[in-house]
């Protein structure tokens, strides 16, 4: 499971795609650096560049482009097959990526709103928003994982979720929000410290099932696919 988990890692840091997961915290940071330096008021500034930019954008975007890369690039171009060539559970290869997936994303997306949200009002509104996107990570990276093994378009579908269902939708149908991964991580940073700068739509009790829910369904629906393909003997 380990040997799965470096040459995940290894994979991932060796494409080119690892350099898309820089420019938007980088951005993040930046914004938030720049209204500071400018005294513009957290007030004015907070939400939009907190949640518009760093949990509506950079969290679902960054595990979107990790989570589809973990495992998406190898059933495209049929690698999937010397992987399942191995005497491992299916299980322990979909728990090793996933946890390569979660651990990068979490780390990529954290750090810039510890960031922001230290500069927009304290450190504990930073390490809230860490938290909270760790969480949200971990359902993102399954919910990501899991279309990388259901579809050859999972780039495309995630973004479907992340820009109609999580940016449209959730906005004017309020029983839409219930399915909102980003929701539950505003939740659950306003629960750990609450503050006047966004306001969250669901419950906490809300929030904290649905993640489970999300990580668990997903992660099991990814592993049972995953025996599927060793079954058929294929990778579409």
């Amino acid at each position: 499971m380990s040997t799965v988990a470096w040459i995940t890692a290894r994979g991932l840091f060796g494409r080119r795609r690892v350099l898309l997961l820089l420019p938007l915290p980088a951005l993040l940071i930046g914004l938030a650096l720049l209204c500071e330096a400018y005294d513009v008021n957290p007030a004015d500034w907070g939400e939009p560049v907190l949640v518009g930019l760093g949990l509506a954008v950079v969290l679902p975007v960054v595990s979107l482009i990790v989570g589809t890369g973990v495992l998406g690039s190898e059933v495209d171009d049929g690698t999937i097959v010397h992987i399942l060539t191995k005497p491992l559970p299916r299980r322990d290869i979909i728990l090793a990526k996933l946890g390569v997936a979660i651990v990068v994303s979490a780390v990529t997306a954290a750090v810039p709103l510890f960031v922001a949200g230290t500069l927009a009002d304290s450190a504990r509104l930073g390490a809230a928003l860490a938290i909270a996107a760790a969480i949200g990570a971990c359902a993102y990276s399954a919910f990501f994982l899991m279309l990388s093994l259901l579809t050859r378009r999972p780039v495309l579908l995630g973004l479907v979720y992340i820009l109609i269902w999580e940016g449209l939708l959730s906005r004017f149908i309020s029983g839409t929000r219930v399915l909102s991964i980003q929701q539950y991580v505003i939740t659950i940073a306003d629960k750990i410290t609450p503050t006047a700068l966004y306001e969250d739509e669901v419950s906490l009790t809300v929030a904290v099932v649905m993640s489970v829910i999300f990580v668990l369904g997903c992660t099991l629906a990814a592993v049972d696919r995953l025996r599927s393909f060793s079954m058929a003997g294929e990778t579409s």
